[in-house]
């Protein structure tokens, strides 16, 4: 049985709330955050917010995936992960092709119109038994706005979580792809995702 709680109209401080929460409830602990642009808002609003709550020294930050740029490239996540929240303490950890992830205290996902999560894309056929926790990839077709490969956590690195969160940043095409991942009527990246976390009991908290 699925554990999905959907929020709906939430704007970023209430996400960054929400983040809050789940930081403190976690303490010390490994969390994998998205890329793109969906993220940084919300982490903004979670440092004016939240920034003396946070135990920053305590927080490993992952990110679900990179574009292979060097990290001083403006489509580099972890360059931009880093320049955020590594001044507060927090250690932010780089992808390497073939390398170990640590178990997640929360696995923050975002999501393409087309069903793809991290860079796991629909013509890269993620499987929920990969033996690697990390792959380098390349997605087909390349987006116009980041046409680079991809370092990407696998199907059972992003699983190996204590809770998911999905940020769709009020896209009403997401939103649809969602709603149909979670009724099973495809079998997108993120409807594979949706269902191994069932299996396996992970609460999963959307914010539309």
């Amino acid at each position: 049985m699925q554990d999905i709680t959907t929020i709906d109209d939430a704007d970023t401080g209430a996400i960054a709330d929400w983040l809050a929460l789940c930081l403190a409830k976690a303490g010390p602990c490994a969390i994998t955050i998205p890329g793109g642009s969906t993220p940084f808002p919300i982490l903004a609003d979670l440092i004016a917010r939240h920034s003396a709550s946070v135990d920053w020294a305590g927080l490993q930050v992952w990110p679900n995936d990179d574009r292979i740029v060097p990290e001083d490239h403006e489509a580099s996540n972890t360059g931009k992960i880093r320049a955020l929240l590594e001044p507060f303490g927090a250690q932010i950890a780089a992808l390497a092709e073939g390398g170990a992830v640590p178990h997640f205290a929360l696995t923050w996902l975002g999501m393409g119109p087309d069903g793809h999560i991290a860079s796991l894309f629909p013509n890269t056929d993620p499987q929920g038994d990969d033996p690697l926790a990390i792959r380098r990839l390349t997605p087909d077709p390349l987006p116009a706005h980041a046409p680079f490969d991809r370092i990407t956590l696998t199907l059972p690195a992003l699983l190996d979580t204590e809770a998911i969160l999905f940020t769709l940043g009020g896209a009403a095409d997401k939103r649809a792809v969602f709603d149909a991942a979670m009724r099973g009527e495809h079998d997108l990246p993120v409807a594979r995702l949706l269902r191994a976390a069932a299996a396996r009991g992970i609460p999963v908290t959307v914010f539309t």
